[in-house]
């Protein structure tokens, strides 16, 4: 048989996807030297760091990634560590080329939609809903980040069934992942159901640290979990992410949509666009009248909430603000959120599952706002 190629080497390591960082270590500078002697491969790879948890694991992805290849019937991994200089190039590649302590989501080359789900009260929902849209959008195959950016009331670890802790690669920090969407949250940084307490220019200051000292990578879709109102939290992501998108989460109650509008209204003092308008807990399927062959909504809630903040907004904005869709009433949606698994993927066929998909994909459709974005304008002499 013909000894295998340095270059059919390289090709089988470029599968090997680092388990932390989650790109392939061809890609990020993990592949040291290679080495072929007949069917001997000789693979030497730098981690990150001295003490990298997930050694074992690299190791044996390396060596079964080479030994497929045709011709090699034996692999000796050995391990290095980057110098300060690769890490920093790691660094840089990670962040895109933006600078250091600079939101990359803000600047002009990032390509990353960023929506701000925002609700007027709690109890609507929103944090439910932000987790199944994430969820959905990653299920379809979209590099998907979520920010809990309810720093006092952080819920979306449970919800997206998160219990490990941030990564720490040198000075980088890696979010975790679940379910294909990388998540941050303050709940990630308290001992059990310890209360936050912190006032304005603290929020802001986690606010902008959760967005800056991650590496969040090249992301599709950055979702963030505003807390409810217009408060402080609402006005720094306006200045700290001016291209964010507003997503209004409301249901069908009179007194809700009241509440809503006022959160979406916020847009116009920060110069944001809003992306549309969910109304969720739209109504509950009556579980006797499929039988009967027929479909009948028992409307517990009211009617009408979702579509009469858009048509506000539409009028306030000066612009047309959707409604994105209805979301029915299912308990398993509570159950999905405790259980750490969202509905929208554990059961993809139910009708409120169904309901975000269509919201997820129109969202993660969506091109990008130019709101905030400078245009590449010459001036043209006459």
């Amino acid at each position: 048989m013909q000894s295998p190629t340095v270059e059919q080497v390289h090709a089988a390591l470029a599968r090997v996807i680092d388990p932390e960082i989650r790109r392939p270590i061809t890609e990020i500078g993990m592949v040291g030297a290679v080495e072929v002697t007949g069917a001997t491969v000789a693979v030497h790879i730098l981690l990150t760091t001295t003490g990298c948890p997930m050694r074992e694991r690299i190791t044996t992805d390396v060596t079964t990634a080479v030994r497929g290849v045709p011709g090699v019937a034996d692999v000796a991994v050995t391990l290095g560590v980057m110098s300060d200089e690769q890490r920093a190039g790691l660094k840089t590649l990670l962040r895109g080329g933006v600078p250091e302590r600079a939101v990359p989501f803000s600047q002009p080359g990032s390509r990353t939609r960023v929506y701000a789900v925002a609700s007027g009260k709690g109890g609507v929902g929103k944090s439910s809903v932000t987790a199944n849209l994430a969820a959905a959008m990653a299920a379809d195959g979209l590099a998907v980040g979520l920010l809990d950016a309810d720093i006092y009331g952080f819920s979306i670890p449970r919800m997206l069934g998160v219990t490990g802790r941030p990564t720490k690669v040198g000075d980088m920090i890696m979010p975790p992942v679940s379910l294909g969407v990388k998540v941050v949250s303050m709940g990630m940084f308290v001992q059990g159901n310890t209360p936050v307490a912190f006032r304005g220019p603290k929020l802001h200051r986690a606010l902008e640290q959760f967005l800056t000292d991650f590496e969040w990578g090249e992301l599709d879709v950055l979702l963030l979990d505003l807390p409810p109102g217009t408060g402080d939290i609402a006005i720094s992501t306006a200045h700290l992410l001016p291209t964010a998108e507003l997503v209004v989460v409301t249901t069908p109650q009179l007194a809700a949509a009241e509440v809503a509008e006022r959160a979406g209204s916020l847009a116009k003092q920060t110069s944001q666009r809003v992306a549309g308008v969910i109304e969720n807990m739209s109504y509950l399927p009556c579980p006797h009248c499929t039988e009967e062959g027929r479909d009948h909504r028992l409307e517990v809630f009211g009617a009408g909430g979702g579509q009469t903040v858009a048509d506000a907004l539409t009028g306030v904005l000066g612009a047309r603000v959707p409604l994105l869709g209805q979301v029915p009433l299912d308990g398993r949606l509570r159950e999905g959120g405790d259980s750490g698994v969202p509905l929208s993927v554990g059961d993809p066929t139910a009708p409120a599952s169904v309901a975000l998909r269509e919201i997820a994909q129109r969202l993660g459709r969506a091109p990008r706002s130019i709101v905030g974005r400078p245009l590449s304008l010459t001036p043209v002499s006459a």
